[in-house]
């Protein structure tokens, strides 16, 4: 039986990219005398902050310029710059359908968590007035592995008092389809199908979410179980 959902949030629920662009952008201009490009900011998606900073200055070719701990001060104000473009997100900023897919579900009770590893999470979810609709947050603090180790999902059911079989994971990335088979939930891509192969249900965007699909590919999935 379906009884919640576990939520990833960039690129699901909104879209931070380009803040992280904006912030990575002027840290290496100002900071490292790089200017970097769009194809550059793709290779930054799903990596960790100090991973990021490796391929600017892998591009930048001064990846031996840097000590490390002048790379941590650099890693430390490129967040705190993000920290205060994300503080200026409103719910208009939220991606197509999103408001209406969360608010039927509340409607109709399912339990709601949020599985990021976007420390800021909790910030974001403020910004967009959305807190309210999530009974549990994942502490990325708290993990021993990121995705695609499903241990974030796999949290992220538990602490809904779900078993795997019950909830249903949402993800944009391909790792996060990976991290949500893992733990043995019924797994949502948004985006190109051909990228999200693994997932039990795909949608080309979150403007096509539809909870009565979900429900009847759950039900064949569940049966299967």
């Amino acid at each position: 039986m379906l009884k919640g959902f576990v939520f990833d949030l960039d690129g699901v629920i909104t879209d931070t990219a380009r803040f992280h662009y904006q912030a990575w952008s002027k840290i290496a201009q100002d900071d490292m005398g790089i200017t970097i490009n769009p194809s550059v900011n793709e290779q930054l998606k799903g990596v960790s902050r100090m991973d990021s900073l490796n391929v600017i200055l892998k591009f930048g070719q001064r990846e031996n310029d840097f000590t490390e701990a002048e790379k941590e001060a650099l890693a430390t104000k490129k967040n705190d710059y993000y920290v205060q473009l994300i503080s200026n997100m409103t719910p208009a900023d939220i991606l197509p359908g999103i408001q209406a897919f969360l608010d039927q579900l509340k409607a109709e009770g399912y339990q709601m968590s949020l599985a990021s590893a976007s420390k800021n999470a909790p910030r974001i979810l403020n910004g967009l007035q959305l807190t309210n609709y999530f009974d549990q947050i994942v502490d990325p603090a708290s993990l021993h592995a990121g995705k695609p180790d499903p241990e974030i999902f796999a949290k992220g059911a538990t602490l809904l008092g779900l078993k795997p079989t019950e909830a249903v994971g949402l993800e944009d990335a391909f790792a996060g389809i990976q991290s949500i088979n893992g733990a043995g939930e019924f797994s949502v891509g948004i985006g190109d199908p051909a990228i999200l192969n693994e997932a039990d249900l795909n949608f080309t965007s979150t403007a096509e979410i539809s909870l009565d699909q979900i429900k009847t590919a759950f039900a064949t999935w569940a049966a299967k179980q």
